[in-house]
């Protein structure tokens, strides 16, 4: 069995409610899981919001060169 060590800070470590300094990595990746669909969701409401979602993929493509 390897040891991974993820550091992160102590807001971080209270925001996403966690209790114990070592998980299981099923526990760490049963918490990151979890938190995909709450960012997907934002990403939609941030492309909604802006319009995103009616540019053509050359148009979008463009828009990246351009950043």
């Amino acid at each position: 069995m390897r040891i991974l060590n993820v550091s992160i800070s102590e807001k971080e470590f209270n925001k996403f409610g966690l209790k114990k300094d070592k998980l299981s990595f099923t526990d760490f990746f049963d918490l990151v899981s979890e938190m995909m669909p709450q960012n997907l969701d934002k990403r939609f409401e941030f492309v909604d919001k802006y319009g995103l979602s009616q540019m053509t993929m050359d148009e979008n493509s463009n828009e990246v060169k351009n950043i």
